[in-house]
């Protein structure tokens, strides 16, 4: 039902799916740029037609009921920001303890103009031992799709310049809202 849902929408907004799903059991996937609320909106629909079931992190201060069954439901992750555990912990002992898991990050953090993103994403791969899978939202060719497959190499910064370079040319909903140099 999601998958034939998903298919209409992409239909009716006329959206397409690029490249393959990655063949490997556990990664942190980043889709950038984020500048829109549309932007969960078309992640949800391609994860739904590749028939993929990303996890994704909420901070626990949304994490109520009722809204907490469909935060569930849909692959939310509770963060506990006040625990006194890092963030990046907490995500690294759930990837542990998972044989099989898609982390979907926003490594902008907002759909607001940033200066540049966060890295936790990069400290969870590094530490998880899990590739980063690069995904990007392309309004202008309203493409959705993977870019590439990045093992942290440890240096932090050569590996920013590497995922920037990659999205240099990708167009969100709102381009005003993306600062292409993310590090």
């Amino acid at each position: 039902m999601r998958k034939t849902l998903s298919k209409i929408i992409f239909k009716i907004m006329r959206w397409k799916i690029i490249g393959r799903i990655p063949e490997i059991k556990k990664y942190i996937v980043i889709s950038a740029p984020h500048t829109s609320n549309w932007d969960f909106l078309i992640g949800r629909c391609f994860a739904y037609i590749l028939e993929i079931k990303p996890k994704y992190l909420i901070k626990s201060e949304l994490y109520f009921w009722p809204l907490s069954i469909l935060i569930n439901w849909n692959g939310g992750i509770p963060v506990y920001r006040k625990s006194g555990k890092n963030t990046v912990d907490q995500v690294v002992e759930t990837l542990k303890k998972s044989n099989n898991m898609i982390l979907g990050i926003a490594p902008e953090g907002t759909r607001k103009r940033v200066r540049k993103w966060k890295t936790g994403f990069y400290f969870i791969a590094q530490k998880a031992r899990a590739p980063i899978v690069l995904m990007y939202m392309d309004y202008a060719k309203k493409e959705v799709g993977f870019l590439d497959l990045l093992e942290p190499s440890g240096d932090l910064q050569k590996d920013m310049q590497i995922i920037q370079e990659h999205y240099k040319d990708v167009i969100g909903k709102n381009p005003k809202q993306y600062n292409p140099k993310i590090y």
